[in-house]
C-alpha cells in the first residue's frame, strides 16, 4: 500500500493493483485538492474537519468517476443531492455490510461518533477497512474489524483522550500504526503523544510527512 496524508484525517491510499481511495478531505487538511483519477472518496461522518463540501464539490468536478461513500450524514454534508437527483456515484453505506467499489474491497465499521459533551446531538460515523488492510475509524474507538494491518489512529482532539486511544491500538493490534487527526495539537504534544505511543503500543509507528507519498 501507499499512503498520502493530506493533514488531520484527510489520507490517500493507493493499493497494490493502482486504485486510489481518498478518505475524509475536510477543512483542516491541504494538498488533496489537486488529484486526479480517484476512484474513490470515502466521508466517515459529517463534521467539517472530515468533509469540506465546498472543496469536495470541485474534487469531484475534477474526478467524475470517484465514488461517493458515507452514512446519510455524511452524504449529506458532502452535498450530495438525494432523491432522484442523486449522483449515481453516490453509495449510501448504512450498516457493516462488506462491499466492492472500484475493484477495492471495503468493509465498512459502523459506529456512533465519540461523545464531545452530553448536551450534543449524536452523530453517525462509519470507518472504512481497505483491502482487509488499511483501517479510517473515524472519530470512534468503539469498533474493530477482525484483521487490521496498518491503522490510521487518531492522537487529538475535543472528543477522546490519548489513553483511550492507546488501548484501541491495543486491541486492535495492528503491524503499522499511522497517527492522524492531530491538526489540533501543537507540535510538542504531537511528539509527547508519538513517544507514548511508541512506548506502550507494540506496533511500528509511522508518522507521514505530510503530502508525501509514503510504501507502508
Amino acid at each position: 500500500m501507499r499512503l498520502t496524508h493530506f493533514g488531520h484525517a484527510a489520507v490517500l491510499v493507493e493499493t497494490d493493483d493502482g486504485a486510489t481511495a481518498l478518505i475524509d478531505p475536510g477543512t483542516y487538511s491541504a494538498g488533496f485538492e489537486s488529484l486526479c483519477n480517484l476512484n474513490l472518496i470515502l466521508v466517515t461522518h459529517a463534521h467539517p474537519d472530515h468533509v469540506d463540501a465546498e472543496r469536495l464539490a470541485a474534487l469531484r468536478a475534477a474526478n467524475p468517476e470517484a465514488i461517493l461513500a458515507s452514512n446519510a450524514e455524511g452524504l449529506a454534508a458532502a452535498g450530495a443531492a438525494p432523491g432522484p437527483e442523486a449522483n449515481p456515484r453516490d453509495r449510501l453505506v448504512s450498516d457493516g455490510t462488506p462491499f466492492e467499489a472500484a475493484g477495492v474491497r471495503i468493509q465498512p465499521t459502523p459506529s456512533a461518533h465519540a461523545p464531545i459533551h452530553p448536551s450534543l446531538p449524536s452523530l453517525a460515523n462509519t470507518g472504512f477497512l481497505l483491502e482487509e488492510r488499511v483501517w479510517h475509524p473515524g472519530d470512534a474507538f468503539d469498533a474493530k474489524p477482525p484483521v487490521v494491518d496498518i491503522l490510521l489512529l487518531p492522537v487529538g482532539g475535543p472528543w477522546m483522550k490519548l489513553s483511550e486511544a492507546i488501548e484501541f491500538a491495543r486491541v486492535v493490534e495492528p503491524r503499522i500504526v499511522v497517527p492522524i487527526h492531530q491538526a489540533g495539537l501543537a507540535d510538542i504534544h504531537r511528539q509527547l503523544h508519538y513517544q507514548l505511543i511508541r512506548n506502550l503500543v507494540p506496533a511500528e509507528l509511522v508518522v507521514l510527512p505530510e503530502g508525501t507519498p509514503q510504501d507502508v
